[in-house]
């Protein structure tokens, strides 16, 4: 019965691919003897596919979505035949990676390597959930297949070292090592020993023929009772069954053919002329999974409505987190860099909310990220990634899906870049992982140009449903925070390093529409916009001008892709349409054109000196500033 379950799964998905004329049909072909004994093993309710105690499966190889709807489908979850025919097609529930809009996806696997690091992150959020509520409330597994490319990638080493430190007994890595990539055999640019490399990192770690039933079910059933992290070595064949094509790099990223999946479902018993067919009793065995979760979700749910008030008083605080409760700091005032004014807001609201937890990529005294009195993980909010800020940012994602944990990460604005793959996954799923950056300009003085960040602000304005706040002063910083929580988005908190004084009487009921009229003249003539430090400069160069007849108006934009979202009735408040528009940025700025009519920004990047150097040689003075906005009159 086993291998009709397979066969299943296996025609399912070339048939997908083939109708859709587009896609990968090798590994999920190659994948289908695994995922049948798999499916024995996971512990879910396909009816509800929030469960928190539920088994988390990730698709790290996303290409391989076929096999993920072929499972989500059978197991009973909210899919049809009719949404597997219409694979990779406009609007469909069946995209070509997959996305979380799909019920049952854990989480959305593009980029080789993130979902091993996904994996990792969930394995981690449930040993927090379980040092909140109690192992006997959480203690569920997290399997992740993946591939020769997920391995290949960096990012998976990153995570998997962190993984086998903390000794992560509930992961179960399954490889599906068919040593084949597009180019051809991975032995042109790959001859690691992957058993010995994870056994370094703290896994422990069993090779199976990835085709043998028998070996399959020792093994998953093997991973029960870790002490480690556990990957599992599955020898396979790429579209096993296809005929001239199994074994051949060609089957990775291309329809198979009418023809060659004709003669696989005849090798195979299969009806040739029948595609999306599963036969009766196959359906049954596999749907057995909604009433068995239904079963096992009903198992937690008593077991929950035993529990303590105090306990149950927690889970609903994380279930259902009250930003109400947030004391923030009183920042009115003060002169400080926004790191420092950032680590109290943090602070805050770790104090408030069970659920807020996060860590730095080494950089945490000077981030100011360290949560007070918090403890590290897995028994407190603190979370030490060590130097993997890719692996940081995936880990922090998964986090965001577990259910129950509003995370941060930290890091250098220029290490961001390190992180951008994990950082533009999260703006796609729109889930509430908060990015800390701090050292956010060429004040970063004299450790010079390799760490000053110059284009990357442009970079993440650019980037759709992800927000990028850059504070002027502690109180700013502190509505940001207000703005950002409300928001079903990333947000990212681009902090200076140096101190910065406060704005005086700022209305900053507008930041929530990402820019706000900061100082207005009464016969303006100029209208200076900036963020964070240069905020300050502006009001400056203000002042000289002022004093030589020329009314400016002066604009405080935090947030620039919230301000891109505002009316043209909101715009014209702001940037006076009779005035001409100066943007000043410590940074290469290029999106102000959408706005101003001139930009002081940077056209390098940066030297090393000490920051109030490096800013008068860059022309970042209040007079150089009031210079420029006399030469655009």
């Amino acid at each position: 019965m086993l291998k009709k379950q397979a066969d299943t799964i296996r025609f399912l998905c070339a048939d997908m691919v083939q109708k859709a004329n587009s896609g990968h049909p090798g590994a999920p072909m190659g994948l289908a003897d695994i995922m049948s004994v798999l499916m024995r093993h996971i512990k879910h309710n396909p009816k509800n596919p929030s469960w928190l105690n539920r088994d988390r499966l990730v698709f790290s190889g996303g290409h391989a979505s076929s096999l993920v709807y072929s499972y989500l489908y059978l197991s009973g979850y909210d899919l049809s035949m009719d949404d597997l025919k219409n694979f990779r097609q406009l609007h469909s529930k069946t995209p070509g990676h997959p996305e979380i809009e799909t019920s049952g996806v854990e989480i959305a696997t593009g980029p080789l390597g993130q979902g091993v690091a996904n994996a990792v992150g969930f394995a981690m959020a449930a040993k927090s959930a379980a040092n909140l509520l109690g192992e006997d409330v959480i203690n569920h597994k997290v399997y992740c297949l993946c591939g020769d490319g997920d391995l290949e990638e960096g990012i998976s080493y990153e995570a998997c070292a962190l993984a086998g430190k903390h000794a992560l007994n509930n992961l179960v890595i399954i490889y599906d090592s068919n040593h084949i990539t597009i180019e051809g055999d991975t032995s042109i640019a790959w001859n690691e020993d992957v058993k010995v490399r994870f056994e370094a990192a703290g896994f422990e770690v069993a090779r199976i023929d990835g085709h043998n039933f028998d070996e399959i079910e020792f093994a998953l059933s093997e991973a029960k009772d870790k002490e480690k992290p556990y990957l599992i070595i599955a020898n396979t064949k790429i579209a096993r069954g296809a005929g001239k094509l199994e074994g051949s790099h060609q089957a990775h990223g291309a329809p198979l053919g009418e023809e060659i999946i004709k003669e696989a479902k005849i090798n195979a018993g299969f009806d040739p002329e029948k595609s999306f067919f599963v036969d009766e009793d196959v359906l049954f065995r596999f749907r057995s999974a909604v009433e068995l979760g239904d079963l096992e979700e009903a198992k937690w749910n008593k077991l929950v409505s035993e529990l303590s008030d105090d306990k149950k008083e927690l889970l609903n605080a994380l279930l259902n987190p009250d930003f109400s409760k947030i004391d923030f700091p009183n920042l009115k005032g003060e002169k400080l860099a926004t790191r420092d004014s950032n680590g109290k807001i943090l602070n805050a609201i770790a104090a408030a909310l069970p659920g807020f937890i996060g860590g730095s990529a080494d950089l945490a005294p000077s981030n100011k990220t360290e949560l007070k009195g918090a403890e590290d993980f897995p028994n407190g909010k603190n979370l030490h990634f060590g130097i993997r800020e890719h692996a940081m940012a995936a880990i922090c994602n998964a986090y965001a899906r577990y259910g129950i944990f509003l995370p941060f990460s930290a890091t250098f604005f220029i290490f961001s870049d390190y992180l951008k793959a994990g950082a533009r996954i999260a703006a796609l799923m729109g889930i509430k992982h908060f990015f800390v950056w701090t050292h956010d300009s060429i004040g970063v003085g004299e450790d010079g140009p390799t760490h000053e960040p110059i284009e990357q602000l442009s970079t993440f304005r650019a980037m759709p449903n992800f927000y990028t706040f850059r504070p002027a002063d502690g109180e700013e910083n502190v509505e940001c925070w207000k703005t950002a929580l409300s928001l079903n988005a990333p947000s990212a908190f681009v902090c200076s390093r140096q101190a910065l004084m406060p704005l005086n009487e700022a209305k900053f009921g507008g930041v929530k529409n990402g820019a706000y009229l900061l100082q207005k003249s009464q016969n303006p003539k100029v209208t200076l916009v900036a963020s964070g430090s240069e905020v300050g400069l502006c009001l400056e160069a203000a002042k000289i001008l002022e004093e030589q007849n020329i009314g400016t108006n002066v604009v405080s934009a935090p947030c620039f892709d919230l301000l891109c979202e505002q009316n043209k009735e909101y715009i014209n408040t702001i940037f006076d349409p009779a005035t001409k528009v100066l943007a000043v940025e410590a940074a290469s700025g290029l999106e102000w054109y959408k706005f101003a009519d001139e930009i002081l920004g940077m056209k390098s990047f940066g030297a090393s000196a000490p920051a109030n150097e490096l800013f008068k040689h860059f022309g970042f003075t209040a007079q150089n500033v009031a210079n420029k906005a006399k030469e655009l009159l």
